[in-house]
Order: C-alpha cells, then sequence, then structure tokens
C-alpha cells in the first residue's frame, strides 16, 4: 500500500462504522464501501485510484466549499460521518501530511445551521429501561439544554414511548441487547417508534457506575445531589451514556455542559402518540406541515429561541396553576400595551439565533460572520431592555415618570429580585422584574466584538481580512508593509516601461510562478541584463529581477503571517466569548420567553382571544368557544361558535350527536385545544372560559390502520381506546369520535354503550368526556345514567335542502344525512337515488318487522335481533336471575344503576 492508503486504512479502522470523509487537498474523498455507498446516496461518479502496484480502490470524492449539501443528505438518511483534515502544515511538512478525525458527525450531533430546523431542536437522546421502571435523557448540543427522567410503574414504557413522542430525537442511544437475552420486535417497537434514528450503544456505557462516572467528570461534581437524580439510577445511566457518546462524536460540546436538568413528567400534562396526532399540535396530521397545525396559529415569534421555547410548551402543557397565571399576566400585560409590544416584535425580529451562535463558540466552530450576528443582536438587547421597563411603569400608572432614571431604578430592582429567587423556579414562573433580570446586555462583550471583527467578515478565516483595523498593531503593521508592497509592484509595471524603453511591458502573477515581467518577442533587444529569464512563450519571455522576487517574498510571508494571526486573534476573541457563555445563554432564555409572551398577546390581540379562568376543580365551562385552527381557515363563512359545560359532578359525559360534516368533531377537538392553550398560559378563542386543569386529553378520532403491523382500523380503534380506559383519571379529558364504526352495527353500538358505562360508572374514571356518535339509540343512556348529557349538532331542512348550523343544542338526532353529504362529495347522481330508494325500503321493512315480531314474540317466526334497549324485565325477575359470583366489580356496578332506575320507574318500594 502506498503511505497514504497506509493513513486511510489507520483511520477507518477506528471508525469503522462511520462513513469517512478523507481530506485530500481541496475534496473530501471516500474509498472502497464507503465510497460505494456515497456515490449510490449523493448520485456523485464512482471512480478508482491505484494505491499500491496493482491495487485499485474504488473513490469518490466532494469539494471541500460545498460538502455541507452532501453531509446533509448523508445525515438526514441516518448515516454517521467522521470528518478527516489534515492537521499538519502541507509546506512546512516533509512527507505525508498529518491527518486525523477532528468531528464525527450524528443525526443527534449536527451544529451546521443549513442541517437543522432554526425553530425545532435537534435531540439526542438516550434509553435504558428494566422491568418497572425507564430511563430517559436528552441533549441539544446546539443549545445546550440537557435533561434526564426516570419513569416507574406498571406503565413506564408506555411512558416511555410517549417521552420519545414528545421529543421526537434526531437520534436515539439503546444499549446493545445482551445476546442471552432476545428482545422482541414488537417490545423495540413499542419503545422506539419507527420514525427514529436508533443507534445501538456497547451496554457497558449504560453500567451505572461507568455512567455515574461520566456524568460526575463532565459536570465538575463528585455527587450528583445537587442535580437531583443521585437516586435515580436508570435516569443517571441514560445520562451518562449521552456524555460517552458526545466525548466520542462531539468532545467539544462537553465544555458547555455544566448542568443537568432532573424532571418529571407528573408535572405536565400527559399527551400520548394518538392524541398529539388528532389535535395537530405542532404539525398536520395529513401533510406534516406547520401551516394548519395549533402551532401555525400561535407562532408569531421572532426569533429562533422563541420557536424553540413555544414549541416546547405546547408539548408539555403545565399542571402547576401558580405558574399558568403567572405566564397570563405577562400575555395580558402586553396584550394592554399596544404600541410597545409592536415595538419589542420590531426590534425582536432583528436578534440572531443567540443560543446556537453561543454554543458554536464554545465548541469552537464558529465563523466570523456569526461573531458579527452576535454583536448586533446584544447592541439591541438595552432598547428592549428598556422598553420592557417602561411596560413596568406603565401598569404602575406611572406614565408622568417615564423617565431614563426611572427606567434604570427597575432594572436595578430587577437585579435584586433575581438575586433572591432560584433561576430554576423562574424558568416557568416569570414575570417582567424576570425578564430584566435575565438580559444582560454584555456590553464588554459587544464593545470586543465591535473593535475586533470587521462589520462585513467572509465566511471563513482562510482568505484574510477580518479582524477590524486597529485592534492589533502588529497586524496593522503587517497590513501597511503589504500594502506598500504591491503598491511597488503596481508601479514597477510604469517605472519599468520608462526605463527600458518597452511600451508592451507587463507586470504580472501567477501561482506557479509568482510575480514576473513579461516582455514581447519584438522587444526582447531591449531587455536589460539585470533580468533573469524564467518562461518562454509563443509570444515572448517572462523575467524576474533580484528586486521583484524580493517584494514577493515579503508579500507572501506577510500574507502567511497575517491569516496566521487573525485565526490567533480570531480564536482568542471567541475565547472570550465562550467565557460569557453563561451570561449568553441567561440572555437567550429571557429573549425566548419575552418573544413567546409577545406572540402569544399578538395571536390573542389579533383573533380575538380571552384569559381563561383556572381552577383546581372539576369543571369546564366555556361560553362561545371557536376552534383556533378552522376559524381561520374557514373564509366563504364565519365560524359558528359554541358554548360547553362539563363537570364530573353533573354534566360528566356529553353524548353528541348530528349529520357527517355538521361540526361534531371539530366541536369536540375545539374543546380540547381550549383547555391545552390555556394550560400553557395562552388566551383561548371564547368569549369566556373557566378551566379546570386535566392531567391528561386523550382523543380517539378518525379511521386508522397499521397495514405493517398486522392491525385493521378496528383494533387500531380498540387498541387506542383500550389505552385511554387503562389510564384515564378523573382530572383527565376524553374525546371520543365515532368508537365502535369498524365493526357491525348491533356490535359496535354495544361497545359504545358499555365503554360510556364504563367511562361513567368506574370509580377511578368519571372523567369529563365528549363521545361523538352517529348510533342515535345512545341518546337513551340519558335517562339512565345520572351524569350523561345529550347535545346534537342543529340542521335546518328546506324541502330537498339541508342547512348544517354547525350549532351544538341540547337533545339527541335521529338522523345522520348520509346521503345528503354523499351527494356535496360528488357521488354520482343514479347512486345516490339508488340510494334513497334503498333506505325506504330498509326503513319500511324495519318497521313492519318490528310490529310483526312484537306480535309473534322472541321465538316467533318473524323474530329478529333485539334493539339495544329492550323492555326491561321485572325488577325481581331480573335480580334473582343474577350470577352475581360471575359479575366484575365494575359490571356489579353497571347492573346496580340499571336496577335502581327500574325500580324508580316502576314504583316498586
Amino acid at each position: 500500500m502506498t503511505p497514504i492508503r497506509r493513513q486511510y486504512v489507520q483511520l477507518k479502522r477506528q471508525y469503522p462504522d462511520a462513513i469517512l470523509f478523507f481530506r485530500l487537498g481541496d475534496f473530501y474523498e471516500t474509498f472502497d464501501d464507503d465510497a460505494k455507498l456515497v456515490a449510490t446516496e449523493l448520485e456523485i461518479t464512482l471512480t478508482a485510484r491505484e494505491m499500491g502496484r496493482g491495487y485499485r480502490v474504488p473513490m469518490a470524492g466532494v469539494p471541500y466549499h460545498a460538502v455541507d449539501g452532501y453531509l446533509a443528505k448523508l445525515i438526514n438518511r441516518g448515516y454517521k460521518v467522521a470528518i478527516c483534515e489534515q492537521v499538519g502544515d502541507p509546506v512546512s511538512t516533509k512527507g505525508l501530511v498529518r491527518r486525523e478525525v477532528v468531528r464525527v458527525l450524528t443525526p443527534g450531533t449536527v451544529l451546521e445551521p443549513n442541517m437543522l430546523q432554526a425553530k425545532d431542536n435537534n435531540y439526542l437522546s438516550a434509553v435504558c429501561w428494566d422491568i418497572k421502571a425507564a430511563g430517559i435523557a436528552h441533549i441539544d448540543i446546539t443549545t445546550g439544554e440537557f435533561a434526564t427522567c426516570q419513569l416507574t410503574g406498571e406503565n413506564a414504557l408506555s411512558l416511555l414511548q410517549q417521552e420519545l413522542e414528545r421529543l421526537r430525537p434526531a437520534e436515539c442511544l439503546t444499549p446493545k441487547p445482551d445476546p442471552r437475552r432476545k428482545i422482541s420486535d414488537s417490545e423495540m417497537a413499542m419503545i422506539l417508534p419507527p420514525y427514529i434514528h436508533h443507534t445501538p450503544y456497547d451496554a457497558w456505557h449504560f453500567d451505572l457506575e461507568t455512567a455515574r462516572e461520566a456524568l460526575g467528570n463532565c459536570l465538575g461534581v463528585s455527587s450528583l445531589e445537587g442535580f437531583g437524580c443521585a437516586g435515580l439510577p436508570l435516569a443517571i445511566r441514560a445520562a451518562g451514556a449521552i456524555v460517552q457518546y458526545l466525548e466520542e462524536t462531539q468532545k467539544a460540546a462537553l465544555g458547555q455542559l455544566s448542568d443537568l436538568r432532573t424532571y418529571s413528567t407528573d408535572s405536565f400534562m400527559v399527551l400520548d402518540a394518538a392524541t398529539r396526532r388528532n389535535l395537530e399540535l405542532v404539525q398536520t396530521s395529513r401533510s406534516g406541515s406547520v401551516r394548519g397545525s395549533l402551532l401555525g396559529v400561535l407562532d408569531q415569534t421572532q426569533t429562533p429561541m422563541g420557536g424553540r421555547l413555544l414549541r416546547r410548551w405546547l408539548s408539555q402543557p403545565l399542571l402547576d396553576i401558580h405558574h399558568l397565571r403567572a405566564r397570563q399576566e405577562m400575555v395580558g400585560n402586553l396584550i394592554s400595551e399596544a404600541l410597545l409590544r409592536a415595538r419589542l416584535i420590531q426590534m425582536l425580529g432583528q436578534l440572531s439565533d443567540i443560543e446556537r451562535i453561543a454554543n458554536r463558540v464554545v465548541q469552537q466552530v464558529a465563523i466570523p460572520r456569526d461573531l458579527v450576528a452576535l454583536r448586533t443582536s446584544l447592541e439591541i438587547i438595552p432598547g428592549i431592555k428598556q422598553t420592557l421597563a417602561e411596560v413596568m411603569l406603565e401598569r404602575s400608572d406611572n406614565r408622568d415618570n417615564r423617565s431614563v432614571a426611572g427606567v434604570e431604578t427597575l432594572k436595578a430592582e430587577s437585579v435584586v429580585w433575581a438575586a433572591s429567587h432560584k433561576a430554576d423556579h423562574a424558568a416557568d414562573r416569570v414575570d417582567i422584574s424576570w425578564l430584566l433580570s435575565q438580559l444582560d446586555e454584555c456590553a464588554d462583550l459587544a464593545s470586543l466584538l465591535a473593535q475586533s471583527i470587521v462589520s462585513d467578515p467572509p465566511s471563513s478565516l482562510g482568505g484574510g481580512g477580518v479582524v477590524a483595523p486597529g485592534f492589533s498593531l502588529e497586524l496593522d503593521d503587517l497590513r501597511d508593509s503589504t500594502k506598500k508592497t504591491r503598491q511597488w509592484v503596481v508601479a514597477l509595471e510604469r517605472t519599468e516601461r520608462e526605463r527600458t524603453g518597452i511600451r508592451s511591458l507587463k507586470v504580472g502573477y501567477n501561482k506557479v510562478f509568482g510575480y514576473y515581467i513579461e516582455v514581447s518577442k519584438p522587444n526582447l533587444s531591449l531587455v536589460p541584463p539585470e533580468y533573469i529569464r524564467k518562461q518562454t512563450l509563443t509570444g515572448g519571455e517572462r523575467f524576474i529581477t533580484d528586486e521583484l522576487k524580493e517584494k514577493e517574498r515579503l508579500i507572501l510571508h506577510a500574507q502567511e503571517r497575517m491569516v496566521e494571526l487573525e485565526t490567533l486573534l480570531f480564536k482568542q476573541v471567541c475565547a472570550q466569548v465562550a467565557a460569557a457563555y453563561p451570561r449568553l445563554m441567561a440572555t437567550a432564555q429571557g429573549i425566548a420567553h419575552l418573544d413567546v409572551f409577545t406572540a402569544l398577546a399578538e395571536v390573542a390581540e389579533r383573533n380575538d382571544y380571552t384569559c381563561p379562568e383556572l381552577t383546581n376543580g372539576k369543571e369546564i365551562s366555556i361560553t362561545a368557544g371557536r376552534h383556533p385552527v378552522v376559524e381561520l381557515v374557514l373564509s366563504a363563512e364565519p365560524f359558528v361558535p359554541n358554548d360547553i359545560y362539563l363537570s364530573n359532578d353533573e354534566a360528566q359525559v356529553i353524548i353528541l350527536t348530528g349529520p357527517n360534516m355538521s361540526g361534531k368533531s371539530t366541536y369536540a377537538l375545539g374543546v380540547a385545544l381550549i383547555v391545552l392553550m390555556a394550560q400553557i398560559g395562552s388566551f383561548v378563542p371564547a368569549e369566556s372560559a373557566t378551566i379546570g386543569l386535566v392531567d391528561r386529553i386523550f382523543t380517539r378520532v378518525g379511521a386508522q390502520e397499521d397495514i405493517a403491523g398486522g392491525q385493521s382500523t378496528f383494533m387500531v380503534e380498540m387498541a387506542e381506546t383500550a389505552n385511554i380506559l387503562n389510564h384515564a383519571t378523573s382530572s383527565s379529558l376524553i374525546i371520543l369520535d365515532e368508537v365502535g364504526r369498524g365493526t357491525s352495527t348491533f356490535d359496535g353500538m354495544a361497545i359504545a354503550r358499555a365503554i360510556i358505562e364504563y367511562i361513567h360508572n368506574h370509580p377511578k374514571l368519571g372523567c369529563k368526556t365528549i363521545f361523538a356518535t352517529h348510533y342515535h339509540e345512545l341518546t337513551e343512556l340519558e335517562q339512565r345514567l345520572p351524569r350523561v348529557r345529550n347535545f346534537r349538532v342543529d340542521v335546518l331542512e328546506e324541502g330537498d335542502r339541508v342547512v348544517f348550523l354547525h350549532k351544538v343544542v341540547p337533545g339527541g338526532a335521529d338522523r345522520s344525512y348520509g346521503i345528503y353529504v354523499a351527494k356535496l362529495a360528488g357521488i354520482p347522481k343514479a347512486v345516490t337515488r339508488r340510494a334513497e330508494e334503498v333506505l325506504q325500503e330498509l326503513e319500511r321493512s324495519s318497521q313492519r318487522r318490528s310490529i310483526e315480531g312484537s306480535r309473534k314474540g322472541r321465538g316467533g317466526e318473524y323474530a329478529v335481533q333485539l334493539p339495544l334497549f329492550g323492555q326491561p324485565h321485572p325488577v325481581l325477575e331480573e335480580l334473582a336471575a343474577l350470577d352475581i359470583l360471575s359479575l366484575t366489580p365494575i359490571e356489579a356496578l353497571t347492573k346496580l344503576y340499571e336496577l335502581q332506575h327500574k325500580v324508580k320507574e316502576s314504583g316498586i318500594h
């Protein structure tokens, strides 16, 4: 093998599971199987190169200046890429230039802005699990967020899956399975959704003591007590595995990790995967687009930091009423100050992503333009603080005292306030004082950046022109001497023309020969003897002089020294910025919160939202509520608002009937979204609302099938319903839409009735429920179950024309108008006419059989399947026939409700 081949093979052995991008001059080259894969994935040419006598290897490469685009494609497809750079100086090195792998890129560890979504976190997660417990940790190395959690109980794996659904990590580490214990495909599928890139990691990295030591070394502590996870072994194992993985792939990222947040899912509303999908919180279920989702409505944030925070809030609604009221107060303050809010929005829109820039600086991958963007952002912070302080003065009704002195006093008070409050609590319960204390102007840093970096630098250091004049005397001297030397070279052409009399003489430069004097053939006889012949051309010759060569040496030496000095100075400036990392991150956090509050206030003002009253009670009361997304989509007609009242003690279950396309699903999901918006601190689309906080929202909406998993539409429906019935509590909100329709009419109706009875009667449930259905027979449950209420979507019939009023009123519907909806959908008239004939025939047949069946009796010739709610038997006879020993407690309770109702109806005492 050639020396360079040996060098490549040695490096490849260190990273066998990564594609090795090997720097050769102006290209990153790949070889062997890597080359074949890269050529296929990137659609580039596969070539071959001789790397030893008679030894040719496959080869494919990409230009170094365009590598980011190619890397993005590979990373997005789940590949790991090791970047090998030339770390030695090719000019001064004799023999082979030293190379080493400087970074390993994986889906969860990318830093390049063009590979990231600005308003979305890029999480790297790690999970491990036991029989009844699981640990999950996640980090975003672009923002510095690092957190861990331990889940326990019978449903630990289910909670783990829900956390993964919330985080949607770009990459997830799991312990490589013990070969002695096989993990079934279904178990792995439950733990890791198929859309998450899965990276098996050697199991010893998840060993408790190994993980604890790695975490301690990273955080610089001997005990994890201060981080709240000392007694959570699975949380430690997951977080420790992440630290070890970063040490292998992104060692520079460890420098930013000074804090680890331990959290509990008990602090937040639980939302399972089906509910997130049905509510379309951050993306639509059909296209996956943000537009058309709740996030698309609420996200009027101006900064990437605010966009990411709002997405996290939507994914983790709070259960703490005090924190929520603090958020409401902030939104309300900004609504009332429209002019100041507009000023804030304008200034926030000028900010760059301080959070990610600071982290790129710490990880030593920042470019000069990052520092300029940071400087520009820091220069805007004083204006933001001034405006915030004015909001505080407006709130205090001191409109006549809005002076600079008054503002500065408020700023000083905010610093004192911050000193008496822990930052971890302030992060959720915020007010203007906290925001003022967070926003560090970093005036020293802004001044340093203004003095050190030019306003419009190149994208890289290699070409110079990055460091501002006046920042370094040595650099200024080099620039001055180089300028004078270049001026001498420029003047040389005119001087030599006059001295030699050769009017066509030219002074030029190329990379091969450097500076030269070119003379055409007819003038060669006029060439002075001190000219040294360098190159013969077709039309003339090129010469050099000792003086010209010396000037060239001075210029080239100065250029090399300037690049070295600029690189050194840039790194020194970055080091000073990195030292201010905690201050920058505090500012970024304050900006993110302010941006979210301002966005929520802007949306509330624009869309006529109101502040909901939050309670710890069991009631939800909404007046003139509207679906926040649908109301903005409708353009042809105004949205029809509706009221709702749900109470665990009174109107616990609403059975909602009405035609297709009348708005049942919009009504039910609108209620869920209003509750969720209230529990992130947002105002809501309603005239008024009183929201008793809910611990979970469950939804079962729409028909889906899992073909790959071998599950039919009905099976998926039943599995999701089972999850709801098994995990809901008395504080939950359940939305069930058309449950039971995936099977035969009588089966579906029986299942639907049993589900309603279970939710109503089970002592651990009794939670607020909206049950939308076309089974009109279920409306009779209002007479049997005391906390069931019937509502319907009103319809206006005018001859053959049906008008959906979209108004929800008390009572039950008796028709579904399915054929009318089929007409609206464009079903051929021949089909709909025939359907009407069949419907009339079925209705007449049903009536005839019902009459004749009642005459013949249950065993007669015309006996038909009994209706779901048949005539009640005598109470005593029914009670005597009960097989009490075979009844479950919930069945017994349900039967008791029925018997009590029958006793009251019959008047038996």
